[in-house]
């Protein structure tokens, strides 16, 4: 079953990958800082960010999922084997539960393709200090 959970994620990625490249528009970070509003009541970015009802922020573009020590995530999570690029954020954005079932994440994602864009564009801003 555990098999079958990860390639049905790992098809879910190829062809939203594909779809994402063939359709996401530039991000803008400042229009970003406002999506990133959506966020806040879970997660934190910024040099004082810490772990709250979510993960801090802070240099996930490009880090592994279920990577923050500070944090506890779901087993579902931890095992999910993602790297958070720019186009598995933006599959994980649209729709969390759908690319990892038995996420803690309760956020129902985010529907337009341009907001996504713009508060990955924001995250990318933000190294793993918060800087």
């Amino acid at each position: 079953m555990k098999s079958i959970m990860t390639l049905a994620a790992a098809v879910l990625i190829v062809v939203s990958q594909a779809h994402a490249e063939e359709t996401a528009p530039p991000g803008d970070p400042e229009a970003g800082a406002t999506v990133f509003k959506k966020c806040m009541a879970c997660h934190k970015v910024g040099p004082n960010a810490k772990s709250g009802v979510g993960p801090t922020l802070n240099g996930v573009v490009g880090r592994p999922a279920g990577a923050d020590p500070d944090y506890s995530y779901s087993n579902a999570m931890k095992k999910s084997g993602l790297i958070w690029d720019e186009l598995t954020l933006t599959t994980y954005l649209h729709a969390p539960r759908k690319l990892v079932p038995g996420t803690k994440m309760a956020f129902p994602g985010i529907k337009k393709d341009q907001e996504i864009a713009d508060v990955i564009a924001y995250l990318k801003e933000f190294d793993a200090r918060g800087q």
